[in-house]
């Protein structure tokens, strides 16, 4: 059977000084935000998720946004390179968690950049954003890597937002979702549903029809739970504000079969 194993990380003490970059930024709360993601960790749980918590990298503001470190595809475990220098020491521990799974690994090198944010999978397409974190070297490399196993790469631009899934995810169905604002080029998707909130945009597949939703998007959720969708909602207000949204928060592992 497919795997449902996430891996999480802990909010650090420097999170309020995380990067924020199309945005102006705000005061984060420090223990309001360890508690939205302890109850995001246990909707996770609640929905049959095994949850891995990487270690701490309490000198990184962003870490907790842990799913910019790596990028699954199959059983391997592609390591990013993150396109902000003083976000690259998140990703050893990611190794080493990922490793601990049985992940086979490969990883970006340089000059490569890649941020796993940038990163959506739609079956066997693969959608790399070309943005202000990943360049082509690292599209290149995420290219060599995927491909022989069966993905179709595609690069998209990404102007508006910091990664390609803070713009777009996708419906158990195949069809990508975006905030049109915010959308480089929806006409680059071949299914394409336009969602009336920014954070309507980003949505986890919990499995059964389940979509792990921001709840700042109720327009968004009642039209997908008219499509036959489960709605899942969960304030990560504090996330939003260091342009974080429910995708960031961990890394789905879904294709490692014991």
């Amino acid at each position: 059977m497919p795997s449902q194993q996430a891996l999480v990380r802990r909010p650090g003490p420097r999170l309020a000084e995380g990067l924020v970059t199309h945005i102006d930024r705000r005061p984060v709360d420090p223990a309001l935000a360890l508690r939205q993601w302890e109850t995001y960790v246990q909707v996770l749980r609640d929905h049959g998720w095994q949850t891995t918590e990487v270690a701490p990298a309490d000198d990184c503001p962003d870490a907790v946004f842990v799913e910019d470190t790596l990028v699954m595809f199959r059983n391997v475990a592609l390591l990013a390179r993150p396109g902000a220098g003083s976000r690259r020491p998140e990703v050893p521990a990611a190794r080493a968690a990922a490793e601990a799974l049985g992940c086979s690994v490969n990883e970006i090198r340089a000059p490569g950049t890649l941020d796993g944010g940038d990163v959506l999978k739609v079956g066997d397409t693969v959608y790399v954003g070309r943005g202000g974190r990943t360049n082509a070297e690292g599209i290149r490399q995420l290219r060599a890597a995927f491909e022989p196993l069966g993905a179709r790469v595609v690069a998209v631009p990404v102007s508006r937002v910091l990664h390609l899934k803070s713009a777009v995810t996708a419906l158990p169905d195949g069809t990508v979702i975006g905030y049109p604002p915010l959308v480089d080029d929806p006409a680059l998707f071949p299914r394409f549903l336009p969602v009336p909130e920014e954070s309507g945009a980003h949505v986890v597949l919990l499995g059964g029809g389940r979509l792990l939703m921001a709840d700042g998007a109720p327009k968004s959720a009642e039209l997908l739970a008219g499509l036959g969708y489960q709605p899942v909602l969960v304030d990560i207000g504090e996330f939003e504000k260091l342009e974080g949204c429910v995708t960031c928060l961990s890394v789905r592992l879904r294709e490692l079969y014991a």
